[in-house]
């Protein structure tokens, strides 16, 4: 006789404790193959399509569309291929027994008696009452501890009588006085979770943590314009160019490359650069990674840049694409502002942003002229370096910007 397999959520990225089911592409009774993609799940930084190690037919899913599942704790249940003898055996053996949970079935039973044993289970469940509701997430049990709500009073309004965090927090909304509830007509509540709760954890973690510090400049870009518009044939834009600005500038200031090991009371000055980029999409705000930008040439820092930016729009960008930053540059000049006080993608040391790009005067060679001028700024961990280094490492970024062939001095 065949055993039972039970898949549980495995670890998705660095960092990520829990992810949520989006949409399972089997059900109870289907038959899989060894690494089949049977569900989907969101992670708090991407949709992540999840195959399972097992063959055979699938008797149980843990959880349902909509439920959040702890790493580690179970997702789905597979029994493996049984030999004939073993079903006949298997058959015999339970036939009129009943003992079949609603909905589930034996998996490997033929249709005409799983049909006679639902029939019979919804019969003893009119006599004897409803079935339980099931708790399967821990998570969903912590919510309803931490708020006082009694799981037995709870409606599931999922099928098979199991509880989800919708049905504990429609509960808890219900136990609350109604002025508590929705103070103000129209206010509309939105859980943070997914991408929103990462970020919001990160930045959280890096205001306490990190003690920042931020410096900015002004610059004549009409220069880092003209460049971009010279390589536009090879797909080399104005982010690829600041990327490789960057990468010039961290190996003279390698300071800013840098992470603080706060176990062990020690700077990490890392020996390679791993560029992160921040990209806004319907998700939210996402950070892909260019590992090894190092390594790459301006052309291929576009190239990447550009594959990056097209899977994180589309919401496909694995997660171990978002991990692993040394560095981050960030254009906020898209959003049609001058200047920010960035905050500091944790664990790293320094964060570059630019802002738009516009027609201002501007002193050339002692004439006033109109010329394309940006503010560029840096906030960096003051542990890792003082002023001097990080006013050094904006003053040779904003020399590449205003004069993009210093950088052949370096390459």
């Amino acid at each position: 006789m065949s055993g039972e397999q039970v898949f549980r959520l495995p670890d998705l990225g660095e960092g990520l404790t829990e992810a949520e089911v989006v949409q399972w592409h089997v059900t109870a009774g289907d038959t899989v193959t060894v690494d089949q993609v049977v569900v989907e799940v969101e992670t708090a930084k991407a949709v992540v399509e999840v195959p399972v190690p097992y063959a055979g037919t699938v008797s149980v899913l843990h959880a349902e569309a909509g439920s959040v599942v702890a790493v580690g704790a179970p997702l789905i249940s597979v029994a493996a291929p049984v030999s004939a003898a073993a079903e006949q055996y298997r058959t015999e053996e339970r036939a009129g027994s009943g003992n079949v949970l609603i909905g589930y079935g034996t998996g490997h039973a033929p249709a005409s008696r799983r049909r006679a044993r639902r029939g019979r289970t919804a019969a003893q469940a009119v006599v004897t009452g409803p079935v339980a509701p099931r708790v399967i997430s821990p998570l969903v049990r912590k919510l309803a501890r931490e708020h006082g709500v009694d799981l037995a009073t709870v409606v599931p309004g999922a099928a098979h009588g199991v509880i989800r965090r919708h049905d504990v927090e429609q509960a808890i909304a219900a136990a609350k006085p109604a002025a508590v509830a929705a103070p103000v007509a129209g206010v509309e509540r939105i859980p943070l979770r997914g991408v929103r709760r990462a970020v919001a954890d990160k930045l959280s973690r890096s205001r306490s943590e990190i003690p920042d510090a931020t410096t900015w400049v002004d610059v004549d870009a009409t220069g880092l314009i003209e460049a971009k518009n010279a390589l536009a044939g090879r797909g080399v834009g104005l982010l690829a160019l600041l990327a490789r600005i960057c990468v010039a500038g961290l190996r003279r200031f390698p300071e800013l490359n840098s992470t603080v090991d706060l176990a062990a009371g020690e700077i990490l000055r890392l020996p390679y650069v791993n560029l992160g980029f921040a990209a806004q999409t319907d998700r939210g705000l996402v950070v892909p990674v260019v590992q090894g930008a190092h390594l790459m040439s301006t052309a291929e820092l576009g190239a990447e840049v550009s594959r990056l930016a097209g899977l994180a729009r589309a919401g496909t960008l694995p997660p171990a694409a978002m991990t692993g930053g040394t560095f981050t540059l960030n254009n906020y000049g898209v959003f049609g502002v001058d200047g920010s006080n960035a905050i500091i993608n944790h664990p790293e040391a320094g964060i570059l942003g630019i802002g738009r790009i516009v027609d201002k005067p501007w002193v050339v060679d002692g004439q006033l002229a109109v010329r394309k001028v940006t503010q560029l700024s840096l906030s960096f961990d003051h542990r890792v370096c003082d002023g001097g280094a990080a006013g050094g490492f904006l003053r040779y970024v904003a020399d590449c910007v205003e004069r993009p062939a210093k950088l052949l001095a370096d390459l």
